[in-house]
């Protein structure tokens, strides 16, 4: 089953958009706040993960677009993931305290944004030829 594969890869390269998010997320903070951080976090997530679906999950499924389409597509495409990812990232942050709690919203919001992000990335940006 093509699809099965191709979710399967694209959760482990979420893992790694997972690392990448909070990294950044982190290292921006101090500079931009929680939330501010964030979206810088975001964005640069988006960016390793779109790399890596072009050239491992969705390497058979390219666009005819050019590459700085398809990535403005694959970026505007995650934002309904991202809208998801965010409230529960906003949720966690409200719920829960210490150093641990904007990793736990990152993660969380991750995992809630999966499925609405493979989708359109399969079906709306890395389309069958």
């Amino acid at each position: 089953m093509k699809a099965g594969r191709e979710f399967l890869a694209f959760a482990i390269v979420g893992a790694a958009g997972f690392v990448v998010d909070v990294a950044v997320l982190y290292l921006a903070a101090p500079l931009l706040g929680w939330y501010g951080a964030r979206v810088l976090s975001f964005l640069a997530a988006a960016t390793a993960t779109w790399a890596l679906n072009r050239r491992y999950t969705f390497s058979g499924r390219r666009s005819d677009a050019s590459v700085l389409r398809e990535y403005l597509g694959y970026l505007v495409t995650m934002l309904g993931g991202a809208v998801v990812n965010y409230g529960a990232y906003v949720l966690v942050l409200h719920w829960a305290s210490g150093p641990w709690a904007p990793a736990a919203g990152v993660a969380l919001g991750s995992c809630a944004g999966l499925v609405v992000n493979f989708l359109s990335a399969r079906y709306l940006v890395f389309k069958a030829r």
